[in-house]
């Protein structure tokens, strides 16, 4: 499916925000890219209204941003928002550490396994999309074994600023893999109840040091 391309057929009983969220963060998108309504309108088969609101919402999000008298374009983000939205993320991350290890139970461990080797898997024939969401899958996984929903809503809103698109997310071929085997040794530490270790693979691992 291409930018051109309608999505009504498949996505008819979904929100436009969810609608443009999406092909934003699969890269139909790019950061910096004006986003014209009335081509927005025709892909998603939505009213001018209901766009309009769905961007607004994008804009809140930074998302998208709004420039007075010329339209919305997908945030274009500059390195140092990417430090500083990191930075949360390890607070928010290796702060739950403990949480989540007294929370694992054997099945949470294994399931979390499972999401690791599926991501690995995809390393030599998934699409780069594949992997973002199978990377998600694993993150998501981790985050609801503290037990705490709205932290879930948080973290999954400090991703949708600073990655529009999934190849940004890692920056080259190697560090997916390393991303790969930074899953597994997550998990060991779980299983082995090492929250030390646990909080520093995660800082590497945002980091992506």
């Amino acid at each position: 499916m291409t930018g051109s391309q309608t999505v009504t057929e498949v996505d008819g009983e979904r929100d436009a925000t969810q609608l443009i969220l999406q092909d934003i963060q699969s890269g139909v998108y790019a950061p910096g890219t004006w986003l014209k309504q009335i081509d927005l309108e025709t892909r998603y088969g939505r009213g001018r209204n209901e766009i309009r609101r769905a961007l607004d919402r994008l804009a809140l999000k930074r998302v998208v941003e709004h420039v007075p008298n010329r339209g919305y374009h997908v945030y274009l983000s500059d390195g140092k928002q990417w430090d500083d939205i990191a930075e949360i993320r390890i607070m928010l991350e290796t702060g739950i550490a403990g949480k989540v290890i007294a929370h694992a139970t054997l099945a949470d461990i294994s399931g979390l396994r499972n999401l690791a080797n599926r991501f690995q898997g995809l390393l030599l024939s998934g699409t780069v999309l594949e992997l973002y969401e199978a990377n998600l899958a694993f993150h998501r996984a981790y985050v609801d074994l503290a037990g705490n929903a709205e932290l879930h809503s948080v973290i999954a809103e400090l991703r949708q600023r600073t990655s529009s698109a999934p190849v940004s997310q890692w920056h080259t071929r190697s560090r997916i893999e390393v991303s790969a085997a930074e899953h597994h040794e997550m998990v060991d530490a779980i299983a082995e109840k090492d929250e030390l270790r646990l909080k520093t693979l995660i800082e590497q691992h945002i980091r992506q040091k």
